[in-house]
């Protein structure tokens, strides 16, 4: 499909941005578009000064603004050459959806994350400076120069999981308005998202709470106005508290638990008794899984056991709360989870949004993604644990051939929902493998460890609905629900990459002031990152300790790090550049003393020129007399003069012949004196006009350009019989000048 031309009236004053989130199973191109500030401006009126670029799809109609590849950049870690390949067909995507014309001003970053941090900082290394010189050489999109971050910049750069909340959290309160407002009447939402491997939390404190955190990181956006607001946001990630690593961890538990009970009883073991009950499963459910994570170092410990579920998931919320970590050392109080300091939140004032498991663990399964009711999502995942897996993966069966659900929990019949709760084509065996478990990980992280507040109905739990939560909250004088799961707002998914580009759009709108800071990234903006508890990803790529670390077997050891306290490695790279820029200065000595000598000479001519004139009574300034009127004719004369003095040949040919002093008796003194020969000067040829007061040659007189001529010739001026000069030669300078 080609590119949208010119003449579509879509693309007037639009911009557009390019993000590739590299993930670890997949990279995944994003297009997004918006207005540049002009266009905004005037059509959205007085209002929108006060509102940031509106960031739209980067398509007009469809799904052609994104674009998926597998597998994930990471896997090329051995093979950096293969990047071209992976990367080829997203950047061929991203040409056939903008126009040519619109390619140079379209910024494109590559923002690795998860799979990426995973790797060595050699393997990072590699892995980006081939994805940058692939995209740098292969596309004519906006890309960042080298800098200490990396060989292209910003562009293409491994982002950390804070990074990741920052963007996230711009998504969310642009998405849900939660810039609007000033003053006292704005509130911000807090965002919080959950991977497989990780969770973040990321939010503005209450006015308290920031005077008394220092681990704050500023963000700041730009209005259309030129307007510029201010955040003080805290974001932190809990490694390993995602919902398959805290599934590894629980097996590592469970396993561990068993070996203990069968060590306390002296039982053997054998392979018909290793049944490990799992309430975290659904009913009679049976996998068999090895620890990864094995608390225990036995042979016995690390082979597979089998678990078998029994379907209760208020075991399973009692069973996976150790996981948490609460009794963790606490360095800075206070702490959530893990020993990790989190600022007390005020959930009156800060509402928190969840994507990504928090959403497909309400919505995919149990049909409640939106306004969040702990009541109805325990009694939701109470009734789906207890349920028989037979009867799951029948219903699944039933669903998976419909082939008219979309996934989203709901059966529609004439437009009208007449059923919920059902599964589509989205929803996976594995998904509801481990449903049961991400439920109560899920619940156990909202309120034992952020410490979401449980609205609870007094008069009995089985009444709430979800649709109700938020009536509730406002009756209880809570306003907005605490929490919510959301995928999109409208037409444009919740990603931290739609939060990167709304930092970008905003970047471009002129500032009310030149002296205002440009607007940069939030981890950019960190005045000393020594002291910041958020560290950017900086892979080395010139790293002489790795380097080091591949020689040193072949170095004698007086030679290594250890012996001599510095890396000789080092010490050659820096000494090979002494001796390379030496021999460059050397090879250029010539060239070096040549200038240097014209910068010399241009000063001696000026002196000659300066003596020569007080030599007959005038000054520098002054001295000489005017020029003649110009006409047209002598106009072009003097341009064609000039054209011949370039010339290599012409110059040379058509110079007047230098002046012969000879020896002569002066007839008042009969002594010998040296008296200049001058030929005749042919005015008619343009000799007068190639004279150049500025040059060696004054008039016809030729000098060798050196003080010591002009020393001699002071000497001997008394001495000069100034009446040998034929007359015309002052009248050459008078025309001349």
């Amino acid at each position: 499909m080609p590119p949208p031309t010119s003449a579509d009236s879509w693309l007037t004053s639009r911009r557009f941005g390019i993000v590739i989130d590299a993930g670890s199973s997949g990279s995944r191109l994003q297009i997004y578009s918006w207005k540049d500030t002009r266009a905004a401006r005037d059509q959205g009126g007085p209002e929108a000064l006060n509102s940031l670029p509106t960031v739209e799809k980067g398509t007009r109609t469809g799904e052609d603004w994104v674009t998926k590849v597998e597998p994930g950049l990471s896997s090329f870690a051995d093979n950096p050459g293969g990047v071209a390949g992976h990367l080829r067909p997203l950047l061929e995507h991203a040409r056939t959806q903008i126009p040519p014309s619109l390619q140079p001003g379209t910024p494109l970053f590559l923002l690795a994350t998860a799979g990426m941090r995973l790797l060595t900082p050699e393997q990072q290394a590699s892995v980006l400076s081939a994805t940058c010189e692939f995209l740098k050489f292969h596309s004519y999109f906006k890309i960042d120069g080298p800098s200490e971050i990396g060989p292209c910049g910003s562009s293409v750069r491994i982002i950390t999981g804070e990074e990741e909340g920052l963007f996230g959290w711009i998504a969310v309160n642009y998405l849900m308005d939660g810039f609007k407002g000033s003053g006292e009447e704005r509130t911000t939402y807090g965002f919080l998202d959950m991977g497989g491997a990780s969770t973040q939390i990321a939010f503005e404190p209450g006015k308290e709470a920031r005077e008394q955190t220092k681990d704050l990181i500023d963000v700041r956006l730009r209005l259309l106005g030129g307007k510029e607001i201010h955040h003080q946001v805290f974001v932190t990630t809990w490694l390993g508290y995602g919902t398959n690593q805290a599934r590894e961890r629980y097996v590592g538990q469970a396993v561990n638990d068993y070996e203990a009970a069968r060590a306390e009883l002296h039982s053997p073991a054998s392979a018909s008794d290793e049944l490990i009950l799992d309430p975290c499963l659904p009913k009679d459910l049976t996998l068999t899984e090895s620890p990864v994570q094995p608390l225990s170092s036995t042979a016995h410990s690390r082979r597979p056991h089998t678990l078998v579920g029994i379907g209760s998931f208020e075991q399973c919320l009692k069973q996976t709360s150790p996981l948490l970590n609460k009794d963790a050392p606490c360095p800075d109080t206070p702490c959530l989870f893990n020993g990790i300091h989190v600022p007390p939140i005020d959930f009156s004032v800060s509402h928190f949004i969840g994507v990504s498991e928090y959403w497909y663990s309400s919505e995919h399964v149990f049909g409640l993604g939106g306004p969040y009711d702990v009541v109805q999502y325990e009694r939701a995942a109470s009734e789906f644990c207890a349920r028989d897996w037979s009867q799951i993966l029948q219903e699944h069966e039933e669903s998976r051939k419909s082939g008219a659900l979309g996934g989203d929990g709901e059966v529609l019949q004439n437009g009208q929902v007449i059923s919920t709760g059902k599964w589509g084509n989205k929803v996976e065996i594995s998904r509801l493998q481990m449903q049961c478990f991400k439920a109560a990980w899920l619940v156990n992280v909202l309120h034992e460890g952020i410490g979401l507040p449980r609205i609870v109905d007094p008069g009995g739990n089985s009444t709430t609905e979800g649709g109700k939560v938020a009536q509730q909250a406002e009756d209880k004088g809570l306003g907005r629900p605490h929490f919510q799961s959301v995928e999109s707002v409208g037409d444009i998914a919740i990603s931290w990459t739609l939060g990167k580009m709304v930092l970008e759009a905003s970047k471009e709108v002129p500032p009310l002031s030149s002296s205002t800071r440009p607007l940069v990234d939030p981890i950019d903006d960190i005045p000393d990152l020594t002291t910041s508890p958020v560290k950017p990803i900086r892979p080395p790529f010139l790293d002489f300790d790795a380097i080091e670390d591949h020689i040193s077997p072949h170095l004698p050891p007086s030679l290594t790090r250890h012996a001599l306290g510095f890396s000789i490695v080092g010490l050659v790279f820096y000494l090979f550049i002494v001796v390379f820029c030496i021999s460059a200065l050397y090879r250029l000595r010539h060239r070096i003393r040549s200038t240097l000598r014209r910068c010399i000479r241009k000063k001696d001519r000026d002196y000659i020129l300066q003596g020569y004139s007080m030599e007959e009574g005038r000054s520098l300034m002054n001295g000489l007399p005017s020029p003649r009127p110009s006409s047209p004719t002598r106009t072009i004369s003097r341009a064609l003069a000039g054209l011949k003095r370039l010339s290599p040949f012409g110059a040379s040919s058509k110079m007047p012949p230098p002046i012969v002093l000879t020896d002569q008796v002066s007839p008042s003194r009969g002594s010998m004196t040296r008296s200049p020969s001058v030929p005749p000067v042919d005015f008619a040829n343009g000799a007068a006009s190639s004279f150049d007061p500025g040059s060696p040659r004054l008039g016809n007189l030729v000098f060798n350009g050196s003080v010591a001529s002009l020393t001699s010739r002071s000497r001997n001026s008394s001495r000069l019989d100034l009446s040998a000069l034929p007359r015309m030669s002052s009248r050459t300078h008078s025309s001349v000048l």
